[in-house]
């Protein structure tokens, strides 16, 4: 599935970057492939800031999510679970 064609790099980073952060917090495992698949499909082959934006914002994410009360941590995981199937990273 491919990202909305009106995001930008910087975009796809975050919200990449927020999905992939979330994922040990969350209790995940995603499918490897189906993350570089992804990739393939809404990275330019040449953007080479698209991995220090996203490895950023992964940081960023894990960082604060071991700040999360659980009610938060429900919410946030809950929809990084949705968004992930959306996308084929969980089965």
């Amino acid at each position: 599935m491919a990202f909305p064609s009106s995001a930008g790099s910087l975009d796809v980073a975050q919200n990449l970057g927020t999905v992939i952060g979330s994922e040990e917090a969350c209790g995940f495992s995603f499918d490897q492939s189906a993350i570089a698949a992804f990739i393939e499909t809404n990275v330019a082959a040449d953007d080479m800031e698209f991995m220090s934006n996203m490895n950023l914002f992964v940081s960023g994410t894990v960082r604060e999510t071991e700040q999360f009360t659980q009610s938060q941590k429900t919410a946030h995981c809950t929809q990084i679970e949705r968004v992930a199937r959306s996308f084929g990273f969980l089965k």
